[in-house]
């Protein structure tokens, strides 16, 4: 099969749709597909390394065309892609049988527009709330969510599916008009994320007071909502640690005196310091996934995080950690107090949260698109697909499992937190996170 993925965001860049990407282009070559990433070019001089994956007993390149492109005013980080003719000539010069958006908005709607030009099936892939973000940006205030929201529904409208990684995601979508929702979460590497890095000299650097140490992981920009922290910070007996960077930063920083801030960690030194957190905080409120709860989960540590958005997924409340509601930094501090208070709970949603996520591979998530793609190339064709149907179209207000591999589903998808205390404006029957 040959696929054009068409990517806002793309390695060098460090966030969960670059990540997503190349670890689908990796499964794509692997099963002995052939596909090529469209992706803004990053800022100039950044390392762009050519990504190489095994194919069997040989070794594939994979092609990446690099759109001219500026950064984001105000966000340097994030770039944007500018008109080009290369989007057309390299999805058609490529001759694909699908083209993947992921995450569209700017280059993927160019991308839609394209395939459609070219009777190409486009498969979408929904893993930004940009709605919320215009949101939290207050970009024009509620007619900014509103803009947000009309430009999903064009570019999500006119794909043959678009797939929504949990299943608050998926509802979310289908009550503001997107059609053809179905699922398709993250995987995780549980090797890479393992319990077994954990450093006990790390540890003792970085709370040399024998604190227990809770960290964050993630890009420190207002939508993160990294300041509901500064409660958690003050504790006794308590170190928080801040790894990852962005126009926050600084902020932050003045905000939270006593904590550690690591800035940006990847590979096998991130996995190191995963596993050598005492207990992992997401403060997010937007999240349609995280994927890094799940690596935390992997890692073996316990994972307090917003009773809002993909957590409720991925979170077992009172079992493999603790949901908050969102926005609410007295609860998440009330929270990390009671598990830095009590080591034998935080070793049990330690164990529960990796036995949780090992079998959610990105191997089985790969194929469960392969499985989506030969669904749409078949509706696409006026052909059968034998054994199809993945995920049941959504259905607004019903609840919808989210599989993570074939026959098996996410604890919890689809369900409310429990209770604890009164319901807030932002999370109705939400748990405060403390344990009943």
């Amino acid at each position: 099969m040959r696929v054009v993925i068409v990517t806002e965001s793309f390695p060098p860049e460090v966030n969960g749709v670059a990540h997503s990407v190349l670890r689908t282009a990796e499964h794509l070559v692997r099963r002995g597909h052939q596909p090529l990433v469209v992706t803004p070019a990053p800022a100039r001089g950044a390392d762009c390394p050519p990504h190489t994956f095994g194919a069997g007993s040989t070794t594939a390149e994979l092609p990446v065309v690099r759109i001219p492109s500026v950064p984001l005013p105000g966000y340097p980080q994030v770039r944007i892609a500018l008109p080009s003719r290369q989007l057309t000539a390299a999805i058609a010069g490529h001759r694909p049988d699908v083209v993947h958006l992921a995450s569209p908005f700017v280059l993927g709607a160019r991308g839609m527009q394209v395939a459609a030009r070219l009777g190409v099936p486009a498969v979408a892939v929904y893993q930004t709330d940009l709605a919320g973000y215009a949101h939290a940006y207050r970009a024009g205030r509620g007619l900014g969510e509103a803009a947000a929201w009309h430009r999903i529904r064009a570019i999500h409208g006119a794909a043959a599916r678009t797939l929504a990684p949990s299943t608050p995601a998926a509802q979310d979508l289908t009550a503001h008009g997107v059609p053809r929702v179905q699922l398709w979460p993250r995987g995780v590497d549980s090797v890479r994320f393992h319990p077994r890095h954990r450093d006990e000299a790390l540890h003792r650097a970085l709370a040399p007071g024998g604190e227990v140490l809770v960290g964050y992981v993630g890009r420190l920009a207002p939508e993160k909502r990294v300041d509901l922290l500064a409660a958690a910070s003050a504790l006794p007996g308590v170190r928080v640690v801040v790894i990852g960077d962005g126009p926050s930063a600084p902020g932050l920083k003045a905000a939270m005196p006593g904590a550690v801030f690591l800035g940006r960690r990847t590979g096998d030194e991130l996995a190191r310091c995963f596993a050598t957190l005492d207990v992992f905080v997401h403060t997010g409120p937007l999240e349609t996934f995280c994927q890094t709860i799940q690596e935390a989960m992997a890692s073996g540590v316990p994972v307090i995080g917003p009773a809002a958005g993909g957590p409720l997924d991925l979170v077992a409340h009172h079992r493999t950690g603790l949901l908050v509601p969102p926005r609410d930094g007295a609860a998440v501090a009330r929270a990390v107090e009671t598990l830095a208070a009590d080591p034998e709970l935080r070793a049990a949603y330690g164990r529960a949260g990796r036995a949780e996520v090992t079998a959610r591979t990105w191997e089985a998530v790969g194929d469960m698109l392969l499985r989506h793609y030969a669904e749409v190339l078949a509706e696409h064709r006026g052909t059968a697909v034998p054994g199809a149907a993945v995920a049941g179209a959504v259905v607004p207000g019903a609840a919808v499992p989210s599989a993570v591999a074939p026959g098996a589903t996410v604890p919890g998808a689809g369900q409310a937190a429990p209770t604890v205390g009164s319901p807030t404006p932002d999370a109705p029957a939400v748990a405060e996170g403390l344990p009943a």
